[in-house]
């Protein structure tokens, strides 16, 4: 069996399909390019769930691939190499349930040029996979900068389409569509992807010099010419350069992240992207920058991420509070999530500032845990667009009357992402508050831990406007004859509501794998 486990398999069998889907070979059948993705996207599912079945956490699964039997840049140390271990196989599982949830849901969100929009989703899948699997700093770079290719097209491309009779949706997913978008629509897309990318690209190239800092200065005080992270030796490194290369790589994945004040490319991306592509950006793509702070500051510069956790647990807590206010301020449904988002991220960032066993589990905890809410809350804001053609709360009114199955899912979701107790949610921030609480380096991080509390009442407030405002009052006459949740909107709903649930009443399941 360990032998059909393989990691390059894993990582790159989204890639061949990508490059399979857009050649001229294959079919330009809407219908036939659609159930093939999904059904590639369930088969990677699978097979991750089968690494997971064989997962050993004291030996964790690795791969190199040479090339003409030598390393990828032998020269410098650099290794085409590839590590799973228990938080990689997490986020491993995480990008695949993702990616398929997301495929579901493209099937009334994305009406033209379906080769081109899933040639794009397997090649960003294979670029997140590669960034959460690297055991070399310059392949991690590689796919930290392949996925902006992928994200740029499907956040500005052209697939959302018009529908003529925004009611007529049957049950069956009928209707009648456009294939275009408005001008409007296509420049505002295609101006937050340029947006994305600048900011993205920025914050790398300051990453790129904390990365060529970090091997030159590993070369220089231990002799080890290798860019693996488990030949780093950040012991032997002056502090003050492992500080500057410490506030480096922090600047890059403080975008991804985001950190305030990198964090306006965000809301823009979320509002113009069609429904299954934010679902990612929120689910995952935010999860990156998280993981590469574990990654590189966490593990590699540990000296140096105590010495700034507590200026860094600072800016965690401006993320939680300034971005629940201006949360509330929103009314549009795709921005609310968005700023809800980069507040969640903060608590995972102060997760990690704890540096302690509790502080780890839960930031990891929290990435599962918002990556389930944010995909749920997206699906909810993409399929009252569908239907209403609005996300405006001050326009939106009753519609649950119409739409009692979504107002039902909605409404525990909603529950669950303001931290109700029988939700994985409400786990992730107690051990978020208990691991700043029990920090033993640094007094800021309790008094943090303590000042965080008031998150628990802001995103109640505008979490709760948000259902209050579109789902109760008088129904306007435009909505009435809006219908309810077709069958592939259902399964990306319920798949979400099971994982919330089951990870909030088995938080061990998780937890267990953080070790």
């Amino acid at each position: 069996m360990e032998k059909l486990l393989s990691i390059p398999f894993l990582i790159f069998m989204p890639l061949v399909v990508s490059m399979f889907v857009i050649s001229p070979l294959f079919t330009k059948n809407e219908i036939v390019v659609r159930r093939f993705s999904k059904s590639v996207f369930g088969f990677h599912f699978l097979y991750s769930i089968l690494m997971l079945a064989f997962f050993d956490p004291a030996n964790p699964y690795t791969s190199q691939i040479h090339f003409f039997g030598l390393d990828w840049v032998q020269s410098v140390g650099i290794k085409f190499a590839f590590r799973i271990d228990n938080i990689s196989m997490i986020l491993v599982m995480l990008t695949s349930f993702v990616f398929l949830l997301s495929s579901f849901a493209s099937k009334f969100n994305i009406r033209a040029n379906h080769k081109f929009y899933y040639s794009m989703l397997f090649l960003l899948e294979s670029a997140i996979l590669g960034i959460f699997t690297s055991a070399d700093m310059f392949v991690f770079f590689l796919f930290w900068e392949l996925e902006l290719i992928p994200a740029y097209f499907l956040i500005g491309g052209k697939w959302k389409g018009i529908e003529v009779k925004p009611t007529n949706i049957s049950a069956s997913g009928g209707g009648k569509w456009k294939g275009s978008e408005t001008e409007d629509e296509e420049k505002r897309a295609q101006n937050s992807a340029i947006k994305f990318v600048l900011f993205t690209f920025s914050g790398s190239m300051v990453m790129l010099l904390g990365i060529l800092l970090l091997h030159y200065y590993n070369f220089i005080s231990n002799g080890i010419l290798s860019a693996s992270f488990t030949d780093i030796n950040a012991s032997r490194i002056p502090e003050y350069i492992q500080n500057i290369i410490a506030v480096c790589l922090l600047i890059g994945f403080g975008v991804k992240l985001p950190i305030i004040p990198l964090h306006t490319w965000l809301p823009d991306a979320h509002t113009n992207a069609p429904t299954p592509v934010s679902m990612i950006l929120a689910g995952i793509l935010l999860k990156t920058g998280a993981y590469g702070i574990f990654r590189f500051n966490y593990e590699t510069l540990p000296d140096a991420f105590i010495t700034i956790a507590p200026i860094l647990a600072i800016f965690a807590i401006i993320n939680i509070i300034y971005t629940a206010f201006v949360a509330y301020a929103q009314t549009d449904i795709k921005r609310i999530v968005a700023y809800s988002s980069i507040s969640n991220m903060g608590l995972i960032l102060l997760g990690l500032c704890a540096i302690n066993r509790i502080g780890l589990s839960a930031s990891v905890f929290h990435m599962v845990a918002h990556a389930l809410v944010t995909c749920g809350l997206f699906m909810v804001a993409g399929i009252v667009y569908l239907r209403c053609k609005t996300r405006d709360i001050n326009t939106l009114s009753g519609i649950a009357v119409v739409m009692p199955r979504l107002f039902g899912f909605a409404t525990v979701i909603v529950l669950a992402s303001i931290g109700i107790p029988a939700f994985a949610p409400f786990v992730s921030e107690i051990l978020t508050i208990l691991g700043a609480m029990q920090a033993d380096f640094s007094d800021v991080l309790k008094f943090v831990s303590v000042f965080s509390l008031p998150l628990l009442i802001i995103s109640s407030c505008y979490m709760l406007k948000f259902l209050h405002k579109s789902f109760f009052g008088e129904l306007p006459a435009e909505f009435e004859k809006v219908n309810d949740i077709t069958v592939h909107e259902f399964i990306v709903l319920a798949s979400v509501l099971a994982g919330l649930i089951i990870f909030g009443i088995f938080p061990g399941t998780l937890l267990g794998m953080v070790g």
